[in-house]
């Protein structure tokens, strides 16, 4: 008997036969609807432990149920409104012009930050990254960088040149234009929109020294390297 990693492999007759032939596996469990004030633990147990009763699914240790964020905000009615992020932006940066840097592109999960943003200050510079944000999402691919001869490392665009490469980039899942989703996003709120493309963080210092850090995973980095370059 040999060991592979998780799954053993049992020679017979010359043969090698997997004793375990399925890895991991995901399943979606419909819930009733949380509402503010409900149990999140108990609503949770109760949702899954009927699922796997009716589906005569046999639960196994060390398995995994992820409850995601919006349904714990839900239950305890843990929310910012666009109207507090706005006050609050405007409280701690002065209003003026601000820096808002690789956010991911999304229709729901950044948008209404961006709303709250935008309507704090008087002109929004949004830097973005390309050709993807950090969880991999595209504005352009690769082979669109190599014709048109574009080093996204080295390069800077403005929205005149990223469009004069690249034209209008919609997305071939949501049939969206992040770049004037984000910046009709912007307008709406009140305030100026300025769209730049660049990979370096300090890019954003060459438009306003008051930037806030929108990427997710490497945001420490950026607000150390930006803190460097004399951002506030």
């Amino acid at each position: 008997m040999l060991c592979n990693g998780t799954t053993e492999r049992i020679q017979y007759k010359g043969v090698f036969h997997m004793s375990r032939t399925l890895g991991t596996v995901a399943r979606g469990v419909r819930t009733p609807i949380f509402r503010e004030g409900d149990n999140v633990v108990e609503g949770v147990v109760s949702s899954v432990l009927t699922a796997l009763k009716e589906n005569g699914i046999q639960p196994h240790d060390k398995d995994v149920a992820a409850v995601t964020e919006s349904v714990v905000a839900r239950c305890q009615g843990n929310y910012a409104t666009v109207e507090q992020i706005a006050a609050d932006v405007k409280a701690k940066t002065g209003g003026k012009t601000v820096g808002v840097t690789f956010p991911i592109l999304s229709r729901n999960r950044f948008s209404l930050l961006l709303s709250g943003i935008a309507a704090g200050v008087e002109k929004v510079v949004l830097m973005l990254s390309y050709p993807s944000d950090e969880v991999g999402n595209h504005l352009v691919s690769l082979d669109q960088l190599d014709e048109a001869g574009i080093d996204p490392w080295h390069d800077v665009l403005d929205l005149e040149q990223f469009r004069a490469a690249f034209g209008k980039v919609i997305h071939p899942f949501t049939g969206v234009d992040y770049v004037d989703f984000y910046k009709g996003i912007i307008e709406d709120a009140g305030a100026q929109a300025e769209i730049v493309f660049a990979n370096r963080v300090q890019t954003v210092l060459d438009y306003t020294d008051t930037v806030i850090c929108c990427d997710i995973h490497t945001r420490q980095r950026s607000k150390r390297l930006l803190k460097k370059a004399g951002a506030i």
